[in-house]
């Protein structure tokens, strides 16, 4: 049910260049999201999964966004999330709050294409992420072209997981949410990914 990771950088030209100084393509501009202080560029990863590098946009420097504070601070690009598709996203919210788990929305989030298309969608956010470990939640709108579509392609995700000191309490939290993602034990809670392209292999951590 992945349906992208996103990785942060402290610009957008910088978490760009990253990419493809290790993979050898090239992400393509996405587009703002109006409010939010962020804009992106994305990187197909094969059948309805991309990479999504999201960075401060300069237009909206007066946007108070706490993620926007995090990813100016990134010295190099790195894992900031993931998105899973779950499907009724109505549904699923409501299967989450019978289960007792505090999340937020669904909450409907667009942004607009260079080509004037409005991309749309809603997503359901959990109160805890246990360390940025766990995702967010996405439906796209179904008069909405999936970003992987389109986007550059030439790139696969070869693995993603999650490394923690308690990976017991983790994979519990996963099987609650009907979520399967590799975990491992580790020194400290951080995703990873492992990205193929043409030119090598891109790996980053969050």
């Amino acid at each position: 049910m992945l349906d992208h990771i996103l990785l942060g950088a402290a610009s957008l030209e910088v978490g760009i260049a990253f990419v493809e100084h290790f993979t050898g393509v090239g992400a393509a501009f996405g587009g703002v999201h109006p409010g939010r202080g962020t804009w992106n560029a994305l990187l197909s990863l094969g059948n309805r999964r991309y990479l999504e590098i999201i960075a401060p946009d300069p237009a909206q420097a007066a946007v108070d966004n706490p993620l926007v504070s995090s990813l100016r601070s990134i010295h190099e690009p790195r894992l900031v999330g993931w998105a899973v598709h779950p499907g009724n996203l109505a549904d699923f919210a409501r299967k989450l709050r019978s289960a007792g788990i505090t999340i937020e929305g669904p909450t409907p989030g667009s942004r607009k294409r260079l080509d004037g298309h409005l991309l749309k969608w809603e997503i359901v956010s959990l109160a805890d992420t246990d360390s940025g470990l766990l995702p967010f939640f996405i439906e796209w709108s179904q008069d909405s072209v999936h970003p992987s579509v389109d986007a550059p392609k030439g790139c696969t995700l070869q693995s993603f997981a999650a490394e923690t000191p308690e990976p017991e309490k983790l994979t519990a939290e996963l099987k609650t949410l009907g979520l399967d993602l590799p975990v491992k034990k580790g020194q400290q809670a951080r995703l990873h990914a492992l990205i193929a392209g043409p030119k090598g292999n891109l790996e980053v951590h969050s």
